[in-house]
């Protein structure tokens, strides 16, 4: 046990990183602390000190550098789903350590609309935020109404308001930065049981108009169906599974690149509305049309054979190896289109520079 002024948390030196992943990648954390409570996270970043202090939730968007983590590793378990009732409106607040589909299927049972289309995604509460989880026309960012988090510059718990977040296109103002730890995040969910249909592949798969309301239990089935499709959903069965999820950025442009990466592929990329005159350009797209195609690589990572954006440990993959994977994606696409994808998962210890 390691004391603290704040009460003890309990410390297990040399754990292994990487089953703790979902791309099970990385080496030892030097220590590791559950975080159970505020009272835990306080006594973790106060123990921490200048070896640092690595937060880690579900595991589902980090790749850890084969070395590991030098210093401590928290596992945010604070849980807890508190429900208010207010007229039309349901205020949910929700501990950073609650699985994230979980509660996403708790709202399609209970009628709370808003994260229908979030189905499936892996991971923790807290990291919702952080990367401002969105797919297939919803943001997490639509519904969230406030989130708490300890400070670390001032050494105290804060409520944020969304418009302090920071929120923008899978961002934050926690995404990459150190100084605010998640411990709960608090949900404002309209009383409905149809969910509006915001994307045209999951039109596509319902039958239906993109703006047409479905009920949100078919809008959830569909959105898993898709997602296992190409490999998204966790399930150790499928070897396509064992990855971050999408490994880049969709990247947002001016019409000028975008009618330049039409002339050079020959064909109009998939492209989506990003306000101010730019438009999001489907990364996926990107990675094929430059020859990254589904499959591609033939050592221990790879692409994976559903989905062009998703890198995968094909077994015993270092991070070295999938980092190589990336950087020659990365660097093909910016040879071809002259667009510098950016990667989604947070790099711990590792770096595609």
């Amino acid at each position: 046990m390691c004391q603290s002024r704040r009460g003890p948390v309990h410390v297990t030196p040399n754990v292994d990183l990487a089953p703790l992943t979902t791309l099970r990648i990385g080496g030892p954390a030097a220590r590791m602390a559950e975080l159970a409570s505020e009272e835990d996270v306080m006594a973790a970043v106060e123990d921490a000190g200048a070896t640092g202090l690595l937060v880690l939730g579900g595991g589902s968007n980090v790749v850890v550098a084969d070395q590991g983590f030098p210093g401590l590793v928290g596992r945010m378990a604070i849980r807890g789903v508190a429900v208010r009732r207010e007229g039309d409106r349901v205020l949910v607040e929700v501990g950073a350590g609650e699985e994230w589909d979980t509660l996403v299927a708790r709202a399609v049972d209970e009628g709370w609309s808003g994260v229908a289309s979030l189905s499936g995604i892996p991971g923790r509460v807290g990291a919702t935020p952080i990367q401002n989880v969105g797919a297939y026309g919803e943001e997490v960012a639509d519904t969230i109404v406030g989130v708490r988090v300890f400070d670390r510059a001032t050494q105290a718990f804060r409520d944020m308001s969304p418009g302090e977040c920071g929120f923008g296109y899978r961002a934050s103002i926690f995404k990459r930065n150190e100084r605010w730890i998640v411990t709960r995040v608090r949900f404002a969910f309209e009383r409905r049981p149809d969910a509006v249909v915001r994307y045209a592949e999951l039109a596509r798969a319902l039958s239906v108009a993109e703006g047409a309301a479905v009920p949100a239990r078919l809008v959830r089935e569909s959105v898993i169906a898709l997602r296992r499709g190409k490999g998204m959903v966790l399930d150790p069965a499928d070897p396509d599974s064992t990855s971050a999820g999408s490994f880049f950025v969709n990247p947002v442009v001016d019409q000028a690149v975008a009618s330049h990466v039409e002339s050079i592929a020959g064909s109009a990329p998939p492209r989506f509305d990003a306000g101010d005159g730019r438009v999001k350009l489907a990364a996926a797209w990107l990675v094929e049309r430059a020859g990254f195609v589904k499959g591609w690589g033939e050592g221990r990572a790879g692409v994976s054979r559903k989905h062009a954006l998703a890198l995968v440990n094909r077994g015993g993959a270092t991070s070295g190896e999938l980092l190589l994977v990336a950087r020659a994606i990365r660097d093909g696409v910016r040879a071809r289109f002259g667009i510098a994808l950016e990667p989604e998962p947070v790099l711990v210890g590792c770096s595609l520079d």
